[in-house]
């Protein structure tokens, strides 16, 4: 079904202060870490989806004025250090863009969003300044997507998600907690530096996961045969694929070590099927781009309330025949093996790396010369199962769905847990419609 969304207003919300909290100084500015300056320059985009009732678009818009004031980067503009070199996010209180709109429908006739839809509920990012916006749509039974987008180079998902749970808390009149950090010089490299891995090759290099020149032959595809597609895991089935991934492992019954994770087991049954699917040549090399968060990996230990980007990448790679000829076991340990690596010490190997090694423009990416929007024969995979979206209650319950918005790039996955509240997990996942059939066909199959 056709969906027509009407804006009704588009304005700029700024924070709103109380006589005994502090304003910005005038032309105070952020520096961006080597973190945020790795991250693509583009706007992460966050769907909540509530049932009716919900609060009035006045009460957001004051939940999020309060908000903005423990989060002022959303409210400034990027703009340039005093020695024109590097990026910064000055601290200026412009404003993020609120949007509100209306649709002709009921939210249950266009559930699952297809790729029309979620553009209709996305406000666009073309041609502004702003380093966030908000769009709400009301259906007329009454229920309210809210549209968060925000650019990737001022937090990643865990502080984007943290933002989204600070202003549902303004709404509802609580004090906002935990109250983010905002402290990012702590990044600050060893003396002497340290530098223990190729980072030039990874980091530096991987930032284009794929390059359409070096795939032979390339799909025959474009970019209108991309879909999106949620695959829904019960705790059933995914009980199955934890035994199945470590019934191959005897050490674990001695104590030997930690059985493979349910991140670890999923991963590998998607990672074995996308290679069927794509029907890759037994000796074409697959690799894998896993984000993983820091602040738990780096020790000391960065709090959660981090608000910033603390996010580095584990590539896991294996030839398509050991992947199907191996068990899933064997899957399993090549991605935990890569995850692992990126420990403490490699962060801050990093830190050392980028902190004297590399410039800005190292990192800036390059946009032309893809032929086809694909990331064949690689895959990536992106784990929001830790992200705190129950908590994201504006005054009338937690969202009735909440979903990753659309990239139109084939080999694209993200983990999102269902809400059906039972410890299920939905994948959304990007495929060329071509393979659509036979993905459904054998992602419930563990034989």
């Amino acid at each position: 079904m056709s969906i027509k969304v009407q804006i009704v207003s588009s304005k700029l919300v700024g924070p709103i202060y109380n006589g005994d909290e502090p304003k910005p100084v005038p032309n105070q500015f952020v520096p961006l870490s080597v973190f945020d300056k790795l991250v693509d320059n583009d706007y992460a985009t966050i769907i909540y989806v509530y049932k009716p009732p919900n609060p009035s678009n006045l009460l957001f818009e004051q939940g999020l004025r309060k908000a903005l004031v423990e989060y002022p980067e959303w409210a400034g503009r990027f703009s340039a250090s005093d020695n024109g070199e590097e990026r910064v996010i000055l601290l200026n209180d412009k404003g993020m863009r609120f949007i509100e709109a209306t649709s002709d429908c009921t939210v249950d006739e266009v559930i699952p969003f297809n790729l029309s839809t979620l553009l209709s509920l996305n406000p666009s990012e073309r041609g502004i300044d702003e380093l966030a916006l908000v769009q709400l749509t009301r259906f007329t039974c009454g229920s309210l997507v809210v549209f968060f987008s925000g650019s990737h180079m001022v937090a990643d998902g865990a502080g984007a998600s943290q933002f989204a749970v600070s202003w549902s808390q303004a709404c509802r009149g609580l004090e906002i907690h935990p109250r983010p950090l905002h402290d990012r010089n702590i990044f600050l490299p060893r003396n002497p530096p340290k530098i223990a891995y190729d980072h030039q090759n990874v980091e530096v290099a991987k930032r284009v996961v794929n390059n359409n020149e070096l795939i032979d032959p390339i799909p025959p595809y474009s970019a209108d045969d991309v879909v999106r597609h949620r695959a829904h895991f019960t705790p059933e089935f995914i009980a199955r694929i934890k035994s199945k991934a470590n019934s191959s492992v005897p050490d674990i019954v001695s104590g030997g070590r930690r059985p493979y994770s349910t991140f670890a087991s999923l991963v590998a049954h998607l990672w074995r099927t996308m290679t069927k699917v794509r029907g890759l040549a037994e000796l074409q090399t697959t690799e894998m781009k896993i984000s993983v968060n820091g602040r738990r990996r780096l020790k000391p230990c960065v709090p959660d309330e981090y608000f910033g980007n603390l996010i580095l990448s584990a590539f896991p790679q294996s030839r398509a025949k050991e992947l199907l000829d191996e068990s899933l076991s064997h899957t399993a340990e090549v991605i935990h093996e890569a995850v692992g690596k990126v420990n403490s010490d490699y962060f801050k190997s990093f830190i050392d790396f980028a902190s004297t090694n590399i410039q800005d423009e190292d990192l800036r990416l390059e946009e032309e010369g893809w032929e086809v929007p694909t990331l064949w024969p690689n895959f990536e995979v992106d784990s929001w199962l830790g992200f705190p979206f129950h908590a994201v209650d504006f005054g009338f319950g937690k969202p009735y769905l909440f979903m990753p918005s659309f990239g139109a790039w084939e080999g694209v996955a993200y983990l999102v847990p269902s809400f059906d509240g039972d410890g299920s997990i939905d994948v959304y996942i990007t495929l060329f419609q071509q393979h659509l059939d036979r993905f459904q066909e054998i992602c419930f199959c563990l034989d």
